[in-house]
């Protein structure tokens, strides 16, 4: 992994934004641009490609754009923005015409990231015992925009992956989602930061699995491991696995 000093792109300036930026700094890279709400007059192609790499946590309104603004620019993107996936096809079409190179992640936790491992273990392992029906549970602080998250997307997809008794998901918000369907249960709670759980229930016993985030540095810390990884990569697209060297 290239540890050499970065120079950053922030596309976003949220919670998670500041929180990037900090951790970047403690690191020793240096913010080039900064980019939200309040001074979108600062995103100008020359300032944009100033930075090595842009680190993209904005919202699914201006995810894309954002995307596009890079690949125009060759200058390779981490997002973890969520809520826009139905749009990626789109997103790629773009990134191919224009070039470019792209880390997407539903969640940079590396915890998190050895819990969707685990859970597509699990799940391969529970696909012969059909008395398990499984349940994705998540819980986020109340000023989260999507529901359900993007990591229990992750999840109950990786599910659908391994486990030949489902087919798709469904937001649980009024009992029961139907056969071969992924009941998700989305929480929004005062300010916590994230919890994850897959729960499988028979008649007589339930296995779960979990991951409690205690703060947003653990995410922080995986999207700047994730621009250390992108820099000096000029086109294609990665993720998670590729940083943790899940997949060969």
């Amino acid at each position: 992994m290239n540890m050499t000093i970065m120079k950053i792109a922030l596309l976003g300036y949220g919670r998670m934004g500041k929180t990037i930026e900090r951790v970047a700094r403690e690191s020793g890279h240096e913010i080039v641009l900064v980019v939200d709400g309040e001074s979108k007059e600062a995103g100008t192609d020359d300032r944009l490609r100033r930075a090595d790499v842009a680190i993209e946590f904005s919202v699914p309104t201006a995810a894309v754009k954002n995307y596009e603004w890079c690949f125009r620019n060759r200058i390779p993107v981490v997002s973890g923005t969520t809520g826009w996936l139905e749009r990626w096809d789109e997103v790629e079409k773009t990134r191919k015409e224009l070039g470019g190179c792209f880390f997407y992640a539903s969640n940079f936790s590396i915890g998190v990231n050895l819990f969707f491992h685990l859970n597509r273990q699990l799940a391969a392992m529970m696909s012969r015992f059909k008395d398990y029906k499984v349940f994705v549970e998540e819980t986020h602080h109340i000023h989260k925009l999507d529901a359900p998250s993007g990591t229990a997307v992750t999840l109950a997809q990786g599910i659908i992956e391994e486990h030949d008794g489902y087919s798709s998901w469904r937001l649980a918000e009024n009992g029961e989602v139907g056969e071969n369907v992924i009941p998700v249960t989305a929480k929004r709670e005062g300010e916590v930061a994230g919890i994850h759980s897959v729960t499988y229930k028979s008649a007589v016993d339930e296995i779960e699995i979990r991951h409690s985030a205690y703060s947003r540095e653990g995410f922080a810390k995986g999207a700047v491991l994730a621009a250390e990884f992108l820099k000096d990569k000029h086109e294609g697209v990665f993720g998670m696995d590729d940083l943790l060297r899940f997949r060969d």
